[in-house]
Parts: C-alpha cells; structure tokens; sequence
C-alpha cells in the first residue's frame, strides 16, 4: 500500500491546464517538467506536491489535447495516482504508458478533500482514508506491472532482458 495526501480538483480537467501548452515542443528535462505541472490550475501544486501524492478530481480528467506531457509531468513530480470518475480516454492510455497509475472511482472524488491523507490498495482495488474506504476499477495485473516498471517502455526493457 502506499500513502500520501490527497489534491482536489474538479470535473474537465484539461491538458492544458495540467501542462500549459506553450511547453509542449520544449525539449525540458523531467524535473523542470514537473515544476510546470498544473502550474495553471493550482500555482502552489508544484512546489508542495510530495513524492506518493494523490491527484483526485471529477469526470473527464485529461480531456484536450493527446500531449503526453500531461502524464509525464505528475509523475516526474512524483504524483502515484490520480483518481477521478472518468478520464479522457487518451489520458488514461498515456497515463498508463508513462507509469502513473489512473483510477476510476465512483465515489472517492465525492468524498475526499484537498489535505486528506490516503492510502491506496492497488491490489485490493480499496483507498483509504481517515477509517473510510473507497473503491476502484482494478487495474489488470498486466497495466500494474507496466505502471510498476515505470511505464511501458522500462517494462518492455526488462521483459526484453528476462530468458
């Protein structure tokens, strides 16, 4: 199980405000990609978001755009889920992709504010949080083990490397 605390935000999320467009075709390195994360929607995210934080929001996380950069720069900063009702179907394959972990839950989003400390049983398909528990889809063993890896090139790599 992991811990962290939880960031709230709320339904259409969008790509351009998690990573703001006029980043996209430069070439940053994946700590400055991070201290851009949601630098348009929540100013004080990229400073204080801590390795095993929670993303949560509504419906539609990641709509917009197909940018990768959208995933990549949470998990460079370190995010280990976002749980949302619904996401951008885009989002959730690169979010798989690039190793950060995508969890559809119908009633955590309702529950859960900003601060909250959570806990989350990837295996049992539960987050946890002040005696409450939540559920999520699980994810195939299959997409935990790409997400494990750090995403699905690295997990290619050592399935490459295994006899």
């Amino acid at each position: 199980m992991s811990k962290g605390r939880a960031w709230k935000y709320g339904d259409d999320v969008n790509t351009d405000v998690i990573y703001a467009g006029k980043y996209t075709y430069q070439q940053l390195e994946p700590a400055e990609m991070a201290r851009k994360s949601l630098e348009d929607l929540d100013p004080s995210f990229a400073a204080s978001v801590k390795p095993g934080d929670v993303i949560v929001a509504g419906k539609n996380f990641g709509c917009g755009s197909s940018r990768e950069q959208a995933a990549a720069c949470l998990r460079y900063a370190g995010v280990q889920a976002v749980v949302a009702k619904s996401f951008s179907r885009i989002y959730f394959r690169n979010a798989i992709n690039l190793g950060l972990a995508v969890l559809q839950s119908p009633d955590a989003p309702d529950s859960l504010q900003s601060g909250d400390e959570v806990e989350i049983d990837f295996e049992g398909g539960r987050i946890l949080s002040a005696g409450r528990v939540f559920t999520f889809f699980p994810l195939p063993e299959s997409v935990l083990g790409i997400v494990r890896a750090g995403g699905l090139l690295e997990w290619t790599r050592k399935k490459l490397v295994q006899p």
